[in-house]
C-alpha cells in the first residue's frame, strides 16, 4: 500500500484515529487463541457512519481490501487480515453510542462499537434486560456479535443474536448506506435484508448500528448445580426442567468432570460445587419477571424430583448473587483453563438435543481411536444442542504434534455431527478456520447461492476477503 493511499484513508478519520505504529497495530493482528495473525500498514478508527461510508467508497475506488473488526474476540480468524500487508483494518470501536433506549417499547438503538457488557448494564439501568451473554462480553462489541450471530448462554429462552435484532444500518462495499433501522416485530415488506448481514462475518458489508430487542428485567432468579452420572441423565433432567419451568428455564449447561477439574485448577477462588465429585454436572438457571419466591419454588421442585427419581445424585442452589456468579464463572472459564493442559483441539458444534448422549459416546470412541489418551472436555449449552467438544492433548504428549492433527480430528468429528443432522459451526462462525469444512458439508446449491450473494454485493471482493468462502 502506497504512502499516498495511506494518507488518503487517514484524511477521512484524522491522524489521531489512523493507527500506523507497528507496536500499536499488534493488538489488532492476533486473535484470542493465537491461531491466526496477519499484517497491515493501517488500522482506521472511524467515529461515524459517514466516515465508514467514505472509507468504503475510497476502498472501492482503489480496490483496497477492508477487514472490519469489533472487539477482536472472534475464535475463527474472521477479524484478522491476511499476511500480504495490503488489507486495511476498519475498527468499529469508536462507534460506541447508544443512540436511544425505549423501555416501554422494549427496543434499543445501538452503534456497532458498543461493548456488550455496557449495553447489558445500560439496559438494566433502564429497567430492561438485553439477554445476550458471553464469556467475552467485557470486550466483545455488538457489531461483532451480530456479524457472527453470537449465541451465548441464554439462547435457550431468548434466541441468538439474529433473533434479538429488529433492524440494521449497514455500509455496503461500494460505500452506500442501507438504512433498515426498523423497530417493529412484524415486517413482511419484501426480503429480510438484515438477515443477510447477521452471521456474514463482515464479508457483505459493515454493520454500523442496530435496533435490538429488550425484555423485562427478571425479578427472580435461581442458579443451581446438579451432579449426574451421564449425559443421558442430563437429558432426562432437561425434559423435566423444561416441562416444569417452561420459558423460565434460561440456562441449562452440561459440564464434564474433566472440564470442572480444569476450571477449578484455573480459578484461584473456584470451589467444588458439590461435596462429592460427579462424572457430569448440569448448571441450571431459572429467571422470571415473577417474584423470587416463585422462581425458588420452581427450582426446588425440579431438583427434588431429580433427586427422588435418581436422575441427580446431589444438587445445590446458589445462596446469593456472589454465589450465582461463582457458579457461572466455573462454567465460563473452562476454555481458558484448558490451556493449563497444553494443546486443545476445539469443536463448536450442535446436534439435536435428544441425540447428545449418543453423539458423545460415538465421538469419544472416534477420538480415542485417533489419539489414544486424549482428554475430552465436553461442555456447553445442552438446552439448545450446542456443545463445545474440546480435545486436550494426552498427558506428556508433544503439543505441536498434537495440534498438527487439528483439521484431521475436526473433520472426523464434524462428519459425525452431520450424520446426526447437526451443524459443524454452532455459534463461532466460519472465518478462516472452517472454510474447507463449509465446502465439504454444505450442499453445492447452498454454496452457489452464497457465492452469488457475495458477488452481487461485493463484486470486487474487497469486503473481508478470504473469510467464509
Amino acid at each position: 500500500m502506497t504512502p499516498e493511499l495511506i494518507a488518503r484513508f487517514t484524511a477521512i478519520v484524522g491522524k489521531e484515529n489512523a493507527v500506523t505504529d507497528k507496536a500499536l497495530l499488534e493488538t489488532y493482528l492476533v486473535e484470542p487463541r493465537g491461531l491466526y495473525s496477519g499484517h497491515t500498514p493501517l488500522a482506521l478508527r472511524p467515529g461515524s457512519t459517514a466516515e465508514v461510508s467514505a472509507i468504503m467508497k475510497l476502498a472501492a475506488e482503489t480496490q483496497t481490501p477492508v477487514v472490519p473488526q469489533g472487539g477482536n474476540t472472534g475464535l475463527v480468524g474472521a477479524q484478522q487480515p491476511d499476511r500480504s500487508g495490503n488489507q486495511v483494518i476498519l475498527s468499529l470501536a469508536r462507534l460506541d453510542r447508544i443512540r436511544s433506549i425505549n423501555p416501554q417499547g422494549k427496543v434499543v438503538l445501538v452503534e456497532a462499537g458498543v461493548v456488550l457488557k455496557t449495553l447489558r448494564q445500560k439496559a438494566e439501568e433502564a429497567g430492561c434486560l438485553f439477554p445476550l451473554s458471553l464469556g467475552s462480553e467485557g470486550t466483545a462489541r455488538i457489531g461483532g456479535n451480530l456479524s457472527s450471530n453470537a449465541g451465548g448462554t441464554a439462547v435457550l429462552s431468548y434466541g441468538n443474536a439474529r433473533e434479538l435484532c429488529l433492524g440494521l444500518e449497514v455500509v455496503l462495499p461500494d460505500g452506500r448506506v442501507l438504512d433498515d433501522l426498523r423497530s417493529v416485530k412484524k415486517d413482511n415488506s419484501g426480503y429480510d435484508l438484515k438477515a443477510l448481514f447477521i452471521g456474514a462475518e463482515g464479508t457483505l458489508g459493515v454493520i454500523t448500528a442496530a435496533v435490538c430487542r429488550l425484555f423485562p428485567l427478571p425479578r427472580g432468579k435461581a442458579v443451581a448445580y446438579a451432579g449426574i452420572r451421564s449425559p443421558a441423565e442430563a437429558l432426562r433432567l432437561f425434559a423435566f426442567a423444561q416441562d416444569r419451568a417452561g420459558t423460565m428455564l434460561t440456562g441449562f449447561e452440561l459440564i464434564s468432570r474433566l472440564g470442572m477439574q480444569f476450571s477449578l485448577a484455573y480459578s484461584r477462588q473456584g470451589r467444588e460445587p458439590l461435596p462429592q465429585p460427579y462424572p457430569w454436572y448440569v448448571l441450571l438457571e431459572i429467571s422470571s419477571p415473577c417474584l423470587q419466591e416463585e422462581v425458588k419454588e420452581t427450582m426446588e421442585a425440579i431438583l427434588s424430583r431429580a433427586l427422588e427419581n435418581g436422575i441427580a445424585g446431589d444438587a445445590v442452589v446458589a445462596a446469593s448473587k456472589a454465589h450465582e456468579q461463582a457458579f457461572w464463572q466455573l462454567r465460563e472459564e473452562i476454555s481458558l483453563a484448558q490451556k493449563l493442559g497444553g494443546g486443545s483441539i476445539k469443536h463448536d458444534i450442535s446436534v439435536p438435543v435428544a441425540a447428545i448422549p449418543d453423539f458423545l459416546v460415538e465421538a469419544d470412541r472416534i477420538v480415542e481411536e485417533m489419539i489414544p489418551g486424549a482428554r475430552i472436555v465436553a461442555f456447553g449449552h445442552m438446552g439448545d444442542g450446542n456443545l463445545h467438544y474440546n480435545v486436550s492433548q494426552p498427558v506428556g504428549a508433544d503439543k505441536e504434534m498434537f495440534l498438527a492433527r487439528w483439521q484431521e480430528v475436526n473433520h472426523r468429528v464434524h462428519t459425525l455431527v452431520m450424520r446426526y443432522g447437526g451443524a459443524f459451526s454452532a455459534e463461532h462462525g466460519i472465518g478462516q478456520m472452517k472454510r474447507s469444512e463449509l465446502l465439504a458439508f454444505k450442499s453445492p446449491v447452498a454454496v452457489d447461492l452464497m457465492r452469488g450473494i457475495k458477488k452481487l454485493l461485493d463484486p470486487q471482493g474487497i469486503m473481508n476477503p478470504g473469510k467464509i468462502l
